[in-house]
């Protein structure tokens, strides 16, 4: 029975995201900060003020590991912790103009990495894969409105 690969799509899948992590975190490693703690930064820049609570949600990790995440990266004056104006018990979390200034730059070692790893494609075999990973998104996602950045476009510019 002749499958076309589709038996290893989840293989597939797990082993390209896992490769794409490991190259962008060399290339972005010369800025001091871990992968969790781009992604985080990331999160924070396109959602300015965003409470402890939500980051854990939108990055799929415990509230605690979030906490120590955001400890490490206030300390090295990535971000600025704030009291929320209508509940003291909440925690906003804010980029700094470090932040802001690494995000721009990463943007182009995210388009580095992409463009590595979709050399050899054609532009209609890009857009065909972005198509095919947007379709099982939605296919799985049980409802949820995936983040605006996981939803790659075809230039691949989701950083």
């Amino acid at each position: 029975m002749n499958t076309d690969g589709i038996d290893r799509l989840g293989f597939l899948i797990h082993d390209s995201a896992r490769l794409l992590r490991k190259r962008f975190e060399t290339k972005g490693s010369a800025y001091g900060l871990s992968a969790a703690q781009w992604r985080l930064m990331v999160r924070l820049v396109k959602e300015e003020g965003v409470a402890q609570a939500r980051l854990a949600e939108l990055l799929e990790i415990e509230p605690i590991s979030v906490s120590r995440l955001l400890d490490r990266m206030e300390e090295g004056g990535w971000i600025e912790r704030r009291q929320d104006a209508g509940d003291r018990r909440v925690r906003m979390i804010f980029p700094t103009d470090k932040s802001r200034e690494a995000f721009a730059a990463i943007k182009s070692v995210a388009g580095e990495v992409y463009d590595l790893a979709l050399a050899g494609l054609t532009g209609e075999e890009k857009q065909v894969l972005v198509k095919g990973l947007n379709a099982i998104i939605t296919n799985l996602s049980d409802g949820e409105t995936p983040a605006a950045d996981q939803t790659v476009t075809a230039k691949g510019n989701a950083a």
